[in-house]
């Protein structure tokens, strides 16, 4: 029986993938559809993936979707073929490009299982995850952005709305899609009237917020087609204004992508201007933070001096005060009010195994 699953460690992994010469492509793509039986799909979408060294996360649910790979330059074609064909649903589905792409962005193939492909809390039997808002393609975002009746809205994370986003954005401030569906309602009861342009990074959450916006009495609801990716790709092959500013943030070791000139974000640290992402390289802590060059040294990639301290340790004396850590610390977090680490150290005694 073939080995559904990955048995090689991660640091082997990412040493070949930093290994190879030929280039890929970084893409991502979504499809909400019904799958009867998720996991035999998963099965052998796994293995058809595996078989063309396709690297990348792809999540699978009863409800569809949703994907971020990385595909061999020479394999490109026969994989956008084998994902038309596994699924009538599939077929010619829509492929995000990634805009800026070193072909480094993942160096494993994850394909789990779940029960949404993107976490929603929604439990209300009623709804209808299809009934979505209208699409805009690049020129009719750009139109939109000029109208004064319109209301653009960010149903990403506060983090990737920090280094880049639309002008005049709304903010929806919270940590999950989860808590964003129920404020932006809550947001925005008083502008029923208004015409309402959700996005996000790819489309995948903007999709399903336009139709939870419907289904909460909004009637001129849209979205843009493709997220911040396509509607950037398609704005530039266009010779359109970009309407969005700074970088896009994406879930993989790229962290960002730039879409302007424009750096709208500042170091954690020290306050200069900087939009680039890093996570504490101290993994008892590992937070997720905006770090300047002159910062990144003076810190030695850390995100306060209680880590940079911890890190300088013996490792085993690392490993021991890991023991017993939440691991909610790891989690990304809100920026305000980060940096004031003060990491619980367990006593020899605690038992607790190792992260």
């Amino acid at each position: 029986m073939p080995v559904l699953h990955n048995r090689i460690s991660n640091e082997e992994l990412k040493a070949r993938m930093l290994a190879e010469t030929e280039p890929r492509t970084t893409v991502s793509f979504y499809k909400y559809f019904s799958l009867d039986d998720p996991r035999a799909f998963r099965d052998s979408l796994y293995l058809s993936f595996g078989a063309l060294n396709v690297f990348g996360r792809v999540y699978i649910a009863g409800e569809g979707i949703n994907a971020q790979i990385s595909v061999p330059q020479s394999r490109f074609d026969v994989f956008r073929q084998t994902l038309f064909s596994s699924h009538p649903a599939l077929d010619q589905v829509r492929l995000n490009i990634a805009l800026e792409d070193d072909g480094k962005s993942f160096w494993v193939l994850r394909m789990k299982v779940r029960e949404r492909i993107v976490a929603d809390g929604i439990d209300d039997p009623s709804f209808d995850p299809s009934h979505v808002g209208q699409y805009l393609n690049a020129s009719q975002v750009n139109d939109m952005a000029q109208d004064p009746d319109a209301l653009f809205v960010d149903m990403r994370n506060h983090y990737e709305y920090e280094v880049g986003h639309f002008e005049n954005a709304i903010e929806i401030p919270s940590d999950t899609f989860r808590d964003q569906l129920p404020m932006a309602v809550d947001m925005l009861k008083d502008e029923r009237d208004k015409k309402i342009v959700m996005y996000c990074t790819g489309g995948i959450r903007c999709e399903k917020a336009s139709a939870w916006m419907r289904h909460n009495g909004f009637n001129n609801v849209y979205h843009v087609e493709g997220g911040i990716i396509e509607y950037a790709r398609r704005a530039k092959q266009q010779g359109l204004p970009l309407k969005f500013v700074g970088k896009n943030f994406v879930f993989d070791e790229r962290m960002g992508e730039r879409i302007t000139d424009d750096v709208i974000a500042h170091c954690h640290q020290c306050g200069t201007a900087c939009d680039s992402h890093t996570n504490c390289r101290n993994e008892g802590c590992h937070l997720l933070f905006i770090q300047c060059p002159a910062c990144a040294e003076k810190y030695q990639g850390c995100c306060s001096p209680t880590c940079r301290q911890e890190l300088a340790l013996p490792v085993e004396e690392q490993r021991l005060r890991r023991r017993g850590r939440e691991n909610g610390m790891k989690i990304f977090n809100k920026s305000k009010g980060l940096l004031r680490a003060t990491l619980q150290i367990p006593s020899p005694d605690d038992k607790t195994n190792d992260e």
